[in-house]
């Protein structure tokens, strides 16, 4: 059985091409940086090379739409296909993930061919079957899946290169303009009823439906994002020392890692590595790469805690999309000097990743995607610096396990009324 669309882009099949284009270029761009040694090293578990982003993102439009619907396409490689799968069960087997580092063959420039080889097929099969509404969906479900591996690539990368004592840049980037971060304030929303998940305007993965009514408590949602220097206030009261601040299992962690301060800091908090190598904390700029332990422990110790899911998109929806994504260049979290929702850092919330009321994955192996990873991890909102624009909305559930935190992740306080 083909998968349903959910809702496809509103865009003619002609806009779509260039989309197409776009996305896939801007792939391999983000590792025009990079030299061939610095794409196919694994530097954990969680984490894969570069070249395996570039190659997977090109075996799901392969799979999922070549072979099924262009008869006359031949894979480059048969065993791409075992390579270069990540968990759809349903495609077949894989090779195991936390070997991805061991395959210095096929090489970046097989992978680059590789990505050309699909292209080329993609564009002719785009080209011959304009305007059928399945295609379409296929294409921008594709499109939107390697947009998340665009900021999985990003983050990859910073993570492996932070390992390194040469401490390299992935990119010149500007310097951040010192901004004080606005004053905190609490913003007071009523109870009542309220609506969630996708609207049905524009595309949506499956897990963002069916959009449904939910009740909302009184509360008080922060005006921004938690900021380095509040976080360093905590650091300095003792907050990686006292037990009574966190949750059983993150104190178990804190004592087995080793915590004292976020991932990428230095010990004297002064500084910490970015993309473009190591450079001085700004004050005003949003936390991240702090856990969802590290969130909820900051949050009792300010006397507040994490906004749920819902309390966070029912406020997100009546602000437009806007802020510190990829498109901006800045690749970090930055001081915007004002109030904001979206962008900077993913925010952790306390919401479990579970599916709404009357939730169906898509039909067939595609269904895979996101609904089987429903149990044991918490949802993130609003995008981050790494987050390409386009791909961010209210009603985007992101979600990791409470102990990674080697995304672009921060938080937002909130307090009941």
């Amino acid at each position: 059985m083909k998968p349903q669309p959910i809702s496809a882009d509103a865009q003619p099949i002609a806009a779509l091409s260039d989309r197409f284009r776009a996305v896939r270029a801007l792939s391999v761009d983000l590792c025009r940086t990079l030299a061939p040694e610095d794409m196919v090293v694994q530097s954990m578990p969680d984490a894969s090379p570069a070249k395996w982003h570039l190659a997977h993102t090109t075996w799901f439009f392969e799979t999922f739409i070549l072979i099924p619907r262009a008869p006359d396409y031949r894979p480059i490689h048969p065993q791409y296909a075992y390579l270069f799968n990540s968990y759809y069960y349903g495609a077949g087997r894989m090779y195991p993930r936390p070997e991805r580092g061991l395959l210095s063959r096929p090489t970046v420039a097989d992978i680059l061919a590789y990505r050309e080889h699909v292209n080329e097929h993609m564009q002719r099969l785009l080209d011959q079957h304009k305007g059928e509404p399945q295609l379409e969906f296929l294409v921008t479900l594709g499109l939107n899946h390697e947009q998340q591996h665009q900021e999985l690539l990003l983050t990859d990368i910073k993570h492996l290169f932070s390992l390194n004592p040469l401490k390299p840049a992935w990119r010149k980037l500007p310097a951040p303009t010192p901004r004080a971060a606005p004053a905190l304030e609490f913003i007071a929303r009523p109870e009542g009823l309220c609506q969630i998940g996708h609207a049905g305007v524009g595309f949506a993965f499956d897990n963002e439906t069916p959009r449904h009514r939910v009740v909302l408590r009184a509360h008080a949602l922060a005006n921004r994002p938690v900021t380095t220097s509040e976080y360093r206030e905590f650091i300095r009261a003792g907050g990686y020392t006292k037990p009574q601040l966190w949750l059983s299992d993150g104190w178990t962690t804190v004592q087995r890692e080793s915590w004292a301060r976020p991932l990428y800091w230095n010990a004297d908090l002064t500084t910490e590595f970015t993309l473009a190598g190591e450079r001085e904390l700004d004050p005003g700029a949003p936390i991240c790469h702090v856990s969802y332990y590290e969130a909820d422990a900051f949050a009792r110790w300010a006397g507040a805690r994490l906004p749920t899911e819902v309390e966070w998109e029912a406020f997100a929806a009546e602000h437009p999309v806007s802020g510190n994504f990829l498109d901006s260049g800045r690749f970090h979290p930055a001081a915007s000097g004002t109030p904001h929702i979206y962008g900077d850092v993913w925010q952790w919330t306390a919401s479990a990743y579970a599916p709404y009321p009357g939730f169906k994955p898509l039909a067939g192996t595609l269904g895979e995607y996101n609904g089987k990873f429903m149990a044991n991890q918490l949802v993130l909102r609003g995008g981050s610096c790494a987050t390409p624009a386009g791909h961010v909305r209210a009603s985007y559930r992101n979600f990791f396990y409470p102990q990674q935190r080697w995304q672009f992740m921060g938080l937002r306080l909130a307090r009941d009324a």
